[in-house]
């Protein structure tokens, strides 16, 4: 059936679009990924076959499963989490001056340092900066991992946090105590899609360091708005001290390297931080930094790529009857409006959307049915080839409260990173599973992921 009759949002024919009647960008990319997972018997989300960060999980179980197995390690007192099954890639050594000198040169930076991901660039950068008996200030919507080691670090060093909703600078102002050494913060943030004023925020944190905070520090992490999503580096700002971000995403662009750096023009904290990973390890291995750095030029098109197909994505999706509500920096309305036409270049690539009058349960399962289509694969993140969903409270809050998911307006999300596919044939995707996703019942998602691992030959199948 042509693609041209998924696309109408009032209606959907009774069926999932097929592969074979898909653009043949679209049906040359899954083919090849499919053919690939035949050869090898792993869930590797790329043409070439060769090992990627994420895996193509088929739908969230072998998430939920992931999860209950790190509990069980937890309650019986023994084994390792790096025994369960590989859901994601973290390790490395060794940095190249090259790739050093291109995150210079894209961040407007003094000083870099690189990491073997994105998460070791957030540790290290806290473990440098932070002092024992100081004040931080976080923001919620920054990536739960990074609040989280804010919030451990500063309980070991006998320090204090205090978190905000988002950071505007009337809450940071706020926040901030005569003692407070750094504020944490993202853009765009992960999954509201949030975008923070660098002129504003940069703007106070200087006032306040000649006021009453002469410590005072301002982190960005910028894996979702990249340095070639601003219009200007953020570290051209004065009250900007550092900019964080993952390399595996928009910077990485095929789903396959781990790495991440911190960027700064303050040579003696990166110095320092330089000395905290002398020892303590996190290095990017020269492989990798290699092979990033040969691939930046394509990274940067096939970025541009994903943020263009976002934009159509979410253009689709803001009208169609079924959806609750859509967020994404193009979005009409958008709270962070004026700062984002003025600071920033592209809006992005991740967008998240609620469906009408489902609960987390329904999410779920909307979107196992989702990845039926194929053309839109179910694993943890974003950025890379193919588009990719997930439930997000299954992926990223999997036991956090839902009255407190609720509170930060995070509940009942659907997560979606847009790929290098036809934007329409991600469209149909999408209408055809909003439309008949609560006809598919859990068995048949079940037969359908058993079905598709022993065809593929993937997960022991």
């Amino acid at each position: 059936m042509p693609i041209a009759d998924y696309l109408n949002p009032l209606h959907s024919p009774p069926l999932p679009p097929q592969l074979h009647d898909m653009s043949a960008a679209t049906r040359a990319l899954h083919e090849a990924i499919d053919a690939a997972m035949r050869r090898s018997g792993l869930p590797y989300l790329n043409p070439d076959g060769g090992p990627t960060v994420q895996l193509d999980l088929l739908g969230s179980k072998r998430m939920a499963d992931w999860q209950e197995g790190k509990v069980a390690f937890l309650f019986e007192g023994e084994g390792c989490w790096s025994d369960l099954p590989q859901v994601y890639a973290r390790y490395g050594t060794e940095p190249t001056r090259q790739l050093l000198a291109k995150v210079r040169e894209l961040e407007g930076a003094e000083c870099a340092v690189l990491t073997d991901c994105g998460a070791q660039a957030a540790a290290l950068l806290m473990d440098g900066v932070l002092e024992r008996g100081k004040h931080v200030v976080v923001s919620r919507q920054l990536y739960n991992k990074t609040r989280k080691y804010a919030e451990w670090s500063q309980d070991r060093l006998g320090g204090t946090v205090t978190l905000i909703d988002q950071a505007e600078p009337e809450l940071v102002d706020a926040a901030i105590q005569a003692n407070t050494v750094l504020v944490l913060a993202e853009t765009y943030t992960n999954p509201l899609m949030r975008a923070l004023d660098p002129d504003a925020l940069s703007d106070l944190i200087v006032r306040r360091r000649k006021t009453d905070a002469p410590d005072l520090r301002l982190a960005i992490d910028t894996t979702i708005a990249s340095p070639w999503g601003v219009k200007a580096p953020l570290l051209t700002r004065r009250g900007i001290d550092f900019v964080f971000a993952s390399g595996t995403k928009a910077l990485g662009g095929q789903d396959r390297d781990m790495w991440g750096y911190i960027a700064s023009n303050r040579s003696e904290q990166m110095n320092q931080i330089m000395d905290v990973q002398a020892f303590r390890g996190g290095i990017l291995d020269w492989r990798r930094a290699q092979v990033v750095l040969e691939g930046l030029p394509h990274a940067e098109l096939a970025f541009q790529k994903r943020c263009a197909n976002a934009l159509k994505i979410v253009e689709f999706l803001i009208t169609h009857p079924l959806i609750d509500g859509v967020f994404h920096p193009s979005v009409p309305g958008h709270p962070d409006r004026a700062a984002i036409d003025r600071a920033y270049a592209l809006q992005g690539s991740l967008m998240s959307f609620r469906l009408n009058g489902a609960d987390e349960a329904r999410t779920r399962h909307f979107c196992d049915v989702l990845a039926m289509t194929i053309a839109v694969r179910y694993a943890l993140s974003f950025d890379g080839p193919t588009t990719k969903l997930n439930h997000h409270q299954s992926v990223s809050e999997y036991f956090t409260p839902v009255a407190e998911l609720q509170k930060q307006g995070i509940d009942r999300l659907v997560r979606l990173g847009a790929g290098e596919e036809d934007a329409d044939d991600i469209c149909a995707c999408l209408n055809w599973a909003l439309w008949h996703h609560e006809a598919v019942t859990a068995d048949e998602v079940r037969e359908w992921q058993q079905v598709r691992a022993k065809a593929l030959g993937i997960f022991g199948a």
